[in-house]
């Protein structure tokens, strides 16, 4: 990994092994949160999954044919990691181009593998799997390998807003997976909708506090203001001067204090594959819910790692 420039350290015994698991190309805001876990020095990263967005009823057949999404989310992950001067030295694996047809029938994938082989690995260090968008890889490698169940943590962007639940874009993508994954024993850090949506910047904050620090400080602003144009024909979204950064949520979870409670044990539900509300008094284990995350903490720890690591350019 590159040269982090901070004045401290993490002490080995409370470094975290790390998978990020993204549909980078969906829209703009996975890059950050890729580029956020890369800079964290108490996470070492064991692998970076790109996931698809094949239900996004915003994708155009001739942008993303059939099947195509996973590996445009690859390409863009691979972009990311080029910028930031990290290529070669982080596994990248392409994951399921579909999410699953059932609950039984797993979706192997490049993927689904790695997060498989780090699970399976005699290591002291604990693994975390940070989902930003679908959990179609999480869920066909709990049924292609079930013992992995308990030997990670799954933290997941997605659901609705408890506790009735509803439409949200991450769980549309593969709500078979979420129930399996709902379901299963795996220890399972939930973000739902109402809270990632906390972490919330304007396009004049990003491009202050962003763009000029490093290619790769650019290429995120810029991609998001080009995303926002693409899409301004759509009237509700992108808002036009603001921006959500809720997958780097997964960055917040593994920062903040443990002593913070800032969630509760919820036994977990399942999802009604019509409504996408939860169904409750399932018998499964307890699942942390969040309720809040600290979106000072996350943007300004996000701000201070890219201005430490990455030089201001002339411009």
């Amino acid at each position: 990994m590159f040269e982090q420039n901070y004045m401290f350290q993490v002490p080995d015994n409370k470094k975290i092994r790390v998978i990020v698991h993204a549909d980078a190309k969906n829209e703009a805001d996975d890059q950050f949160a890729i580029c956020h876990h890369l800079m964290s020095p108490r996470e070492m990263i064991v692998g970076l999954v790109a996931g698809h967005f094949e239900k996004n009823p915003r994708k155009y057949e001739e942008m993303y044919p059939e099947g195509g999404t996973a590996h445009a989310s690859f390409l863009e992950i691979e972009k990311v990691v080029d910028l930031m001067g990290l290529t070669g030295q982080v596994r990248i694996a392409e994951g399921s181009a579909h999410s699953m047809p059932d609950e039984k029938t797993p979706m192997p994938s490049a993927g689904a593998q790695l997060i498989i082989d780090e699970a399976m690995k005699d290591d002291p260090h604990e693994l975390y799997v940070v989902c930003q968008g679908t959990l179609t890889d999480v869920a066909s490698a709990i049924l292609m390998e079930p013992r992995i169940q308990e030997r990670m943590t799954v933290v997941w962007i997605g659901g609705g807003i408890y506790p009735v639940g509803g439409q949200e874009f991450n769980l549309m993508m593969d709500i078979n997976a979420a129930n399996v994954v709902f379901s299963s024993k795996v220890a399972l850090w939930q973000v739902p909708m109402d809270v990632y949506k906390q972490v919330a910047v304007s396009l004049a904050e990003l491009q202050v506090n962003v763009e000029p620090y490093g290619k790769i400080g650019h290429y995120l602003v810029q991609q998001m203001v080009d995303f926002n144009n693409e899409f301004s024909f759509f009237q509700r979204w992108p808002h036009g001067e603001s921006w959500g950064l809720g997958d780097q949520g997964t960055v917040t979870v593994l920062l903040e204090e443990y002593e913070r409670f800032n969630w509760n044990w919820v036994p977990a539900p399942r999802f009604d594959p019509r409504s996408m509300n939860y169904i409750h008094n399932q018998n499964n284990r307890p699942i942390r819910v969040y309720h809040t995350l600290d979106s000072r903490m996350t943007l300004g720890d996000f701000y201070a790692k890219l201005k430490l690591n990455f030089p201001e350019r002339d411009s």
